[in-house]
Parts: structure tokens; C-alpha cells; sequence
């Protein structure tokens, strides 16, 4: 069950998987949990907004036994990063990071993932709300405050694996939506990651992540992004999210989850894994209808 989508905020928490710098300005000091999921340049980066703990994809927030980047810990592991957080089951978590809506989607859906539901992302992340005017402070190199009591309930389908999504590709009812640019979907554009297959998976479809959003890296309005789904997915409603190494995937999910779509899944070690040398199929070339380059 992914969160609903019918209103900002509650008084019991997110109502929707977003929540703008105004908003959650009004309500910092409230009981909000907020953590920085940056990843790569941007992770540790010199300020934050005022009391952010760190979520680190690129540290214990991932599964480092996996062959593959940024795939998700056990259940065991992510319970205890999240009290180590110091974020409790009763809590509300708002989720960012530096560079607008990038990682911090990711963050998103481990919790959706994990049984959590009170959590949003900030749309636009650390520059909408610096750019609003909202203060910031200096990054402490982690966080060293009490302990949550956060306990994962693990949901089945949120985060697959690449039979499931050999099944969604021979699927006519589901899509499987790449969130990749489009010139590393054709395989025109190198890998960033030595040892990958150039391409995509045959029957998958180009929508790069950017064009979900809008300038200042701000979340595309439902309609919009309703429109964008619809033109690459038809009447399809259960919808597979790939990308490199599963963090953009779940920009793609939140863009789907905000235009109202409700059967969705992750492929967690996305092009990480299925670009491997291996017999699993690859395709070149653009595909038909797909998006260019935001």
C-alpha cells in the first residue's frame, strides 16, 4: 500500500509523499524527524536544515555484502540505522537531499518499503529551501543523540528483484519504466560504471527521472505528472521502476505515487545488475515513444 495522496499534511502526519519548504517550516519543532539522504558529492554536505540526521545510502543504508550499489540491507540492519537515527515508529520523517528531489526519493521508498508510511519527501530538497529563505546550519559528522525504538515490518512487492521483473517485461498489463538518460538507454552513452552493458532491458521504456520535475528540481504538479505516465505507459497501472543502481527508480515511483497509481515496484538492483555481463537480454536503439533528455 503506498501512501495516499489526498492532502499535504495531517495532524497525525504526511498525508502524500511530499511536502513543500513552507509547510514543513511551519512545522519544524513539532515532533518532525528529518533526515539527509545525499548521496555521492553531495553527501556530508557543509549545512543542513536545522536538527537533520544523516541517512546514509552510500554508507550503512546499504547492503555492502550486495555485488551491486545502493541495494537494500536486511531487515535486522535497516531497524537498526533507523534507531540509531533515533527515529521512533510514532514519529513523522521528512526526507531530503542536496541536490533537490534525487536520493532523497530513495529514502522514501526503503521506509514505504519497511512498513513506515509517515514519511515525505521535500520537494525540491536543500536548495528550495534555502532558496525560500529558510536558515540552514553546519553538518555535524553524525548524529550522537538518543535512540528511536523504529521496528521494519517489511511489505512484499515494493522492492523486487530481476525475476520479478523478467515477469513485468512479458507482462501486457505492466510497464517497466527506466529512469536512466536516454542515451544510456540506447546505449549511446557510456556507462558511469566499469563493466556494464550498454542499453536497456527489451520491452522497457524510456522516462528519464528529469522529466518528472521542474526547474529547481521540484516535483511536476499530479496532472502533469499523470500526463507524462500516461504516455508511456498507456492504460497500464502496474508499473516497474529501473535506473542505474536503484535511486533514481524511486524518483519515478514517487512521480507515480503522486499522480495516483498505486501498483508499484522497484527493481532494486537495477542496471547495476541486469548490465552485467550474463545471459540476460539487452537491447539497443531508442525505443518508440520514448523521452529524450530533459
Amino acid at each position: 500500500m503506498i501512501p495516499t495522496t489526498r492532502a499535504e499534511t495531517t495532524d497525525d502526519g504526511p498525508a502524500r509523499p511530499l511536502i513543500g519548504a513552507g509547510p514543513l517550516a511551519a512545522r519544524l519543532g513539532e515532533g518532525v524527524v528529518l533526515l539527509d539522504a545525499s548521496v555521492g558529492a553531495h553527501r556530508g554536505a557543509a549545512v543542513r536544515i536545522p536538527g537533520a540526521r544523516p541517512f546514509d545510502l552510500d554508507g550503512e543504508l546499504s547492503d555492502h555484502a550486495s555485488a551491486v550499489p545502493h541495494t537494500m540491507p536486511g531487515t535486522e540492519e535497516f531497524t537498526e540505522a533507523l534507531r540509531a537515527l533515533g527515529v521512533h515508529d510514532t514519529d513523522t520523517v521528512v526526507v531530503y537531499d542536496a541536490q533537490g528531489v534525487y536520493s532523497s526519493a530513495r529514502a522514501w521508498w526503503m521506509l514505504c518499503a519497511m512498513g513506515f508510511d509517515r514519511v515525505a519527501v521535500l520537494d525540491g530538497g536543500l536548495p528550495a529551501w534555502i532558496a525560500a529563505g529558510h536558515p540552514v546550519e553546519p553538518s555535524p559528522a553524525a548524529y550522537d543523540g538518543p535512540r528511536g525504538t523504529f521496528t521494519a515490518r517489511p511489505r512484499r512487492g515494493l522492492i523486487v528483484d530481476a525475476g520479478a521483473v523478467t515477469e513485468a517485461l512479458a507482462d501486457p498489463a505492466a510497464a517497466v519504466l527506466d529512469a536512466r538518460t536516454a542515451d544510456r538507454y540506447a546505449g549511446t552513452a557510456p556507462e558511469p560504471r566499469p563493466g556494464l552493458r550498454g542499453g536497456h532491458m527489451p520491452g522497457s521504456v524510456s522516462l528519464p527521472f528529469g522529466r518528472l520535475q521542474r526547474d529547481g528540481g521540484v516535483m511536476r504538479p499530479a496532472h502533469e505528472l499523470r500526463t507524462v505516465f500516461k504516455a508511456v505507459a498507456g492504460r497500464r497501472e502496474q508499473l516497474y521502476f529501473s535506473c542505474g543502481s536503484g535511486v533514481t527508480a524511486c524518483v519515478l515511483a514517487l512521480g507515480a505515487a503522486l499522480a495516483g497509481y498505486r501498483d508499484l515496484a522497484v527493481y532494486d538492483g537495477s542496471w547495476s545488475e541486469w548490465g552485467l555481463p550474463s545471459d540476460r537480454p539487452v537491447a539497443t536503439g531508442e525505443a518508440p515513444g520514448a523521452f529524450g533528455p530533459r
